[in-house]
């Protein structure tokens, strides 16, 4: 497996909380090209949301209501994953993210093996950019990200920069 083989992620919290994931976007990449990519909505736990969550993403309390709990969504993007390793951009978060919600669930966590896009940008643009957001690093590698913050936008964002710098 080279980094040609990867699965992209991003998670939207609905609060503070790292556990309350709301959305989760996976884009699935073999032989260096997208093949695969899912997004879901999910029931947050905590099952609220704040006005700064809310003014980032856009989601609210009945974008979620009906939505399935996160051990179902995942039971949709563990074979999906398998054994490939995680690309995130700020990885940390979305790792720390990952591991509250399997816990707020006691689910056995499978130590994903996590890269960092945001990381990797500092490293190879170092100060050719004027930041190392998702958006600014994305078009440096040739995708608009016009749909920040909507978690498959961000996950294919993510795809994209890997695909380019990792």
């Amino acid at each position: 497996m080279t980094m040609e083989d990867f699965a992209a992620i991003d998670f939207e919290t609905a609060n503070r909380e790292l556990s309350s994931v709301c959305s989760v976007g996976v884009v699935i990449v073999r032989g260096g090209r997208i093949v695969d990519e899912l997004y879901r909505l999910v029931r947050p736990v905590p099952d609220y949301y704040s006005y700064w969550n809310t003014r980032v993403h856009g989601l609210r309390h009945e974008d979620t209501d009906n939505a399935k709990a996160f051990p179902e969504v995942w039971s949709e993007i563990a074979p999906l994953v398998g054994g490939l390793p995680l690309v995130a951009h700020n990885s940390p978060f979305d790792e720390a993210c990952l591991k509250a919600v399997f816990r707020a669930y006691g689910m056995d966590y499978p130590d994903y093996i996590f890269y960092c896009t945001c990381r990797a940008s500092r490293r190879v643009f170092g100060r050719q950019l004027p930041d190392h957001k998702l958006p600014t690093v994305a078009l440096r590698c040739g995708y608009d990200l016009t749909r920040h913050h909507h978690a498959l936008a961000d996950a294919e964002a993510c795809a994209r920069i890997a695909l380019e710098i990792l």
